[in-house]
């Protein structure tokens, strides 16, 4: 079970913890959070067990110096039917909800029907019966909830990887039409539909994601760049985000191996226990990361007068032996100030 140890400290002890200072970029505009992933444990089946105690997890994310959080979609759930609270809760703790990761799945909706004994899993984004479901079930929680919480971009992934899945660009294009279908509507609501090009997801490589992107419409259809995943993905993330930077609503923050770095060669990351801190993410101070140019994104980002999130993504994978994530997310954010220019101002 999931307890307040994995993350930080007892909540006695956060209390006696001075704060950190609030960070601002010199370009103000720039806002910093976190995903929800640094409130998880993995279990040995390889899944990440997440905090539902939304209160801990804003009040930490204010404690350590960041301005915003992006819930996973089951972090997200209980939330769905009074978004009005969890916007007064984030606003009383002095954070903002950034943005979603996924779709929750509204209270009380009776679980999908499993596919038949031998029958092949039904993947939404890839058409099949779910796909008209999976559209109505976007542009509602975009009504029902985004809106009214006041996100204004929606971070996807577009489901896992079908197992011996293949670049089929006629599959893409199927994905492709469904993004547009989702974001036509829901731009409409201020929301802007951000897919998230992930490894070992439907979209993962250079092909995938340029032929996406040439699909959708920019009008309808935005980009949350992750610089890891589109390095561990054979993508130079700097020459992604430069391509596409009109589109790019988010960016998340973690590195990769310095080894990666160049590479066009997809590396599936590990997770769970067998990680270790030894997986393919890699924290943004740590020695033998660098797949990742973060100080000419940072520029680029200032430079662009960028108006938007960059969010760490981190995980308990990326936790060294003998260390935990407090420590973790001090050493980031410290790299932050110390190699990126990042200006801490006094809360």
């Amino acid at each position: 079970m999931f307890t307040r140890r994995h993350f930080i400290v007892t909540s006695s002890a956060l209390a006696a913890t001075p704060a950190m200072a609030a960070l601002d970029p010199k370009d103000a505009d720039i806002k910093f959070g976190t995903t929800g992933s640094i409130f998880g444990v993995w279990n040995k089946n390889g899944d990440m067990i997440k905090s539902a105690n939304m209160r801990m997890m804003l009040m930490d994310i204010k404690h350590y110096g960041l301005e915003g959080f992006e819930p996973y979609s089951d972090q997200a759930a209980p939330w769905y039917n009074k978004p009005q609270e969890l916007k007064k809760l984030a606003k009383e703790i002095g954070v903002e909800i950034a943005s979603v990761g996924d779709l929750p799945i509204k209270p009380g909706t009776p679980p999908a029907p499993k596919p038949a004994p031998g029958a092949a899993p039904n993947y939404a984004w890839l058409g099949g019966e779910g796909k008209k479901k999976l559209i109505a079930d976007m542009e509602a929680c975009a009504r029902d909830f985004l809106q009214p919480l006041g996100v204004d971009h929606w971070k996807n992934n577009m489901g896992p990887r079908p197992p011996g899945y293949d670049t089929n660009d006629e599959q893409i294009k199927v994905c492709a039409d469904a993004l547009n279908q989702i974001g036509e509507q829901i731009i409409k609501m201020g929301v802007r539909l951000a897919p998230h090009p992930h490894v070992n997801s439907l979209v993962q490589t250079d092909h995938e994601t340029h032929l996406l992107m040439k699909l959708t419409d920019p009008k309808y259809v935005w980009l949350t760049a992750d610089t890891a995943h589109l390095t561990l993905g054979g993508m130079d993330p700097v020459a992604i985000i430069k391509e596409f930077w009109p589109r790019v609503t988010e960016i998340h923050y973690k590195d990769a191996p310095r080894h990666l770095r160049g590479s066009k060669v997809v590396a599936v990351p590990r997770t769970g226990d067998d990680a270790g801190g030894h997986g393919w993410f890699r924290n943004l101070n740590d020695k033998d990361g660098g797949g990742v140019d973060f100080p000419t994104i940072q520029k680029f980002l200032v430079a662009q007068n960028f108006k938007g999130w960059v969010v760490l993504d981190l995980d308990t994978s990326m936790i060294p032996k003998g260390s935990n994530m407090e420590e973790v997310l001090k050493g980031n954010i410290k790299y932050m100030v110390d190699v990126l220019n990042v200006d801490p101002k006094t809360v």
